[in-house]
């Protein structure tokens, strides 16, 4: 008797399967759901029934189908004498600028199975509504739903500290969401002194820099402002303290960090203390030294990138050269200030 009753509610669960979504597909066969769904009636179903007691047992209906309902969709049962009907509880979710919708996170169903229903049931009256894209962002204590999104059509987009955000397309042609995180931003300080000294550091690396004396050099943090990534990362290497002058010059390069493309600004920064405290955790030595001995290194002999942004420096600190400045100005895009680094009109005479 309990066989022919996990037998009916298998039978009942893809029968709802093949409702909302159509015939299974062989991908969707894979699944390995448990029986019976206990924590999915507690939350995400509403069982109204003859009888007043909510059973903890598989859904009790057969075939049957479903009605789309304000919150929910209705599975209906034909069998006259339980007289059951089920909602399916859509998971909470907001519009987004793209026509699409955001799933709340902390509205997730607890249980995986629970989490399988719900998903289809919403997926299937996003599609209803006409929405085009879907964000889920599911957090590292729900990575058990991962597979579950993916077996449904979601894909990764990106993954931080914590969670991976996931994404699914509606329409039946190209999607146009957003692409993920493409670039990583570093930047690098050329510090020089009234003695025509540069501040220059040996990283503890094996890369190719490794003996070098070079720029001291970093990532800046998220939400970081380039200025102030520049003068944080030459006051961790070197303890000196800097004011930012002006970006001089930046280099694009790709299929750098993870095949991501890489973004490196050079600043001049003026230093107002000249005491070197080296970081001993990424810093093997620190000092200044004089311009002529920097670029004399066979390294800047060979690296023609490096010496321009050797010799661009030396022209700024000359005067002979004017790069950018930071202006900090509000944006109607998005209501905040940000910081534009543009050339002065008064300063466009002067050339390199």
């Amino acid at each position: 008797m309990m066989a022919a009753a996990m037998d009916a509610s298998r039978q009942s669960y893809f029968n709802f399967q093949h409702l909302i979504k159509g015939p299974r597909s062989t991908k969707a066969k894979d699944w390995s759901f448990q029986w019976p769904l206990k924590g999915f009636l507690k939350k995400s179903m509403l069982i109204n029934s003859s009888s007043s007691q909510l059973k903890s047992s598989p859904l009790s209906f057969h075939g049957g189908s479903y009605v789309h309902k304000t919150g929910g969709f209705h599975v209906l049962s034909p069998n006259i004498s339980s007289a059951t009907s089920t909602v399916v509880e859509l998971i909470d979710a907001w519009d987004d600028e793209y026509d699409g919708v955001v799933i709340n996170p902390e509205s997730l169903p607890l249980s995986v199975n629970a989490f399988a229903f719900a998903l289809r049931a919403s997926l299937s009256n996003w599609k209803l509504k006409g929405k085009r894209g879907v964000w889920l962002k599911i957090l590292q204590g729900q990575a058990d739903l991962v597979p579950i999104a993916i077996q449904e059509g979601f894909d990764y987009h990106h993954a931080e500290s914590g969670y991976v955000m996931l994404v699914y397309w509606i329409p039946n042609e190209p999607c146009t969401l957003p692409a993920s995180p493409s670039h990583q931003i570093g930047v690098a300080g050329f510090v020089i002194n009234d003695k025509k000294q540069v501040l220059v550091v040996k990283e503890k690396c094996p890369c190719s820099c490794s003996g070098v004396w070079k720029l001291p050099t970093g990532y800046i943090n998220k939400s970081e402002d380039i200025f102030d990534g520049v003068m944080r990362e030459v006051k961790e290497e070197t303890g000196v303290d800097t004011i930012f002058l002006e970006m001089v010059a930046f280099r694009h390069a790709h299929l750098v960090a993870f095949e991501k493309s890489d973004l490196l600004f050079v600043c001049m920064l003026k230093p107002l203390s000249h005491e070197i405290t080296i970081d001993e955790k990424e810093i093997q030595a620190a000092k200044w030294m004089p311009i002529d001995e920097v670029i004399g290194q066979p390294f800047y002999e060979e690296d023609h990138m490096t010496k321009k942004v050797i010799d661009i420096g030396i022209a700024a600190y000359e005067d002979r050269y004017r790069g950018f400045t930071a202006h900090q100005l509000a944006s109607k895009l998005d209501g905040k200030l940000s910081y534009l680094y543009y050339l002065n009109n008064n300063d466009a005479s002067k050339h390199y």
